[in-house]
């Protein structure tokens, strides 16, 4: 499995594990280093990533598509 289709995996899992209405949160990381961590809202079907960048305030941005969410993810784990 390509690392593009992992991340998407995980991203629909996150939709199925926020079944009940409640935000799910997943982190990516690399070698043991916490990357980013996104959040998916069921109510306005967005997610929300936050990156981790060394000595600075984690930023967050807003996705309402899969896709865009997956490339920025993979060029944070890369």
């Amino acid at each position: 499995m390509s690392q593009l289709q992992g991340i998407i995996t995980r991203l629909k899992n996150l939709q199925e594990q926020s079944n009940g209405g409640e935000p799910a949160q997943r982190f990516f990381e690399v070698n043991g280093e916490r990357k980013c961590q996104v959040t998916y809202h069921p109510k306005t079907e967005t997610y929300e990533l936050e990156v981790y960048l060394e000595k600075e305030k984690p930023k967050k941005y807003q996705f309402d598509n899969i896709d865009m969410i997956t490339i920025e993810i993979f060029d944070l784990i890369q």
